[in-house]
């Protein structure tokens, strides 16, 4: 993987290696925006994870509709809010936000409102119709486009699948020095919390918060080190890193179809589920075209390209791109678990065995973070 450096406060790397599935105008509802192939493409600017504007992703929707897309890359959604915040409204046409940051972007007035009607709600399994957080009774201010489940990530050589089948695992001798975290409180506290018998992890009083930083304290003599992706994806490939708290397919995936003994699994516990959706920037004057964008990422073949996107894999919402993906890339929606007809992951979704990772309910976001930078000061 050769190293690219991204825009923003963050190290983040990732490499795009695989080619862009063909996609066609007849597979939005309404016609794309087609400009004479002379005219200068109009310039779209993203605010995203790394991946969401590479070429694997958005190069068909450039072609199509003469546009080019400048993105600004984030790590977190702290990261997120602190950049929207120091630009002028109109900066980004188009957000990609975690789901528990939309309800903050709403509220400080950084997104706009959109009409439901747009988008192709009837397509997505029932369970992603209304978003949590992306709705405020029956107005609209984000659109699911993917999502994936955070757990035990580990090197298969060191750890059993049997092991890794409770977090127990991360204060096993065997991990001692080995142990990853990636850099950010929310995945980490909340997979400490539901490990401390919390059932809704980012819910809890004051003596079940007490519980898991004792608990996050206990396991400090055993890591290794606090990485952000391109850290966590390079120490788990050579080997400095055997197990990982705080992540789950969405690295190890990249890892593990590259032929890495590297994988994430559900402990009995449970997992959490990290969500992306995208919003329309406030003041942005290119709303049309940010319109058409989510509408193809969230169409049955915008769905099946975003699941297999070579920065990051992920789940999607769209029960007809899972079609499109087990007849376009049967192995990956086999090893993602997306084929309609067999055990797939919307049971561990209506069974109870993943939880949505939230904000803080009873606690501060600032006192969840102040906390996990106590941690990380303190000496192993």
């Amino acid at each position: 993987m050769s190293i690219k450096p991204i825009q923003g406060n963050s190290s983040i790397t990732r490499r795009s290696f695989v080619k862009a599935t063909a996609f066609g105008a007849a597979a939005l509802g309404t016609p794309y925006l087609i400009r004479p192939a002379s005219a200068q493409p109009v310039q779209l600017t993203m605010l995203a994870w790394y991946g969401h504007a590479e070429p694997d992703v958005v190069q068909e929707f450039e072609k199509a509709n003469n546009v080019k897309f400048v993105p600004k890359y984030y790590t977190g959604g702290d990261n997120m809010l602190a950049l929207i915040s120091q630009s002028p409204p109109g900066t980004y046409d188009i957000i990609l936000s975690d789901a528990e940051y939309v309800q903050q972007l709403r509220e400080a007035g950084y997104v706009e409102q959109l009409d439901p009607k747009d988008y192709a709600f009837d397509d997505f399994f029932p369970e992603f119709h209304r978003f949590p957080g992306h709705w405020v009774g029956d107005k609209l201010y984000s659109v699911i486009t993917r999502f994936g489940f955070l757990g035990v990530s580990f090197n298969t050589n060191a750890v059993t699948e049997a092991e890794a089948h409770s977090y127990k695992i991360f204060w096993n001798d065997k991990l001692k020095g080995k142990l990853g975290h990636f850099d950010w409180h929310l995945p980490n506290l909340g997979q400490i919390s539901l490990y401390a018998g919390n059932k809704r992890p980012y819910d809890i009083g004051s003596d079940a918060w007490k519980k898991v930083q004792d608990t996050t304290m206990s396991l400090r003599p055993q890591v290794g080190g606090f990485f952000d992706y391109g850290g966590t994806f390079a120490s788990l490939k050579n080997g400095q890193m055997l197990a990982f708290c705080g992540i789950g397919d969405w690295i190890t995936g990249v890892l593990e179809k590259a032929g890495a003994p590297i994988r994430t699994v559900i402990p009995d516990e449970g997992g959490l589920q990290w969500t992306e959706s995208f919003c329309i920037g406030k003041g942005s004057k290119k709303q049309d075209l940010a319109k058409k964008w989510i509408q193809y990422i969230t169409s049955p073949q915008g769905q099946a390209k975003s699941a297999d996107m070579a920065a990051y894999p992920a789940l999607i919402p769209n029960k007809k791109g899972w079609e499109i993906l087990a007849k376009e890339k049967p192995e990956e929606a086999k090893r993602q678990r997306m084929e309609l007809g067999k055990p797939n992951v919307m049971d561990d979704i209506r069974s109870g065995k993943i939880q949505f990772r939230e904000l803080p309910v009873q606690q501060d976001l600032e006192t969840w973070n102040d906390f996990w930078t106590r941690y990380k000061s303190q000496k192993a």
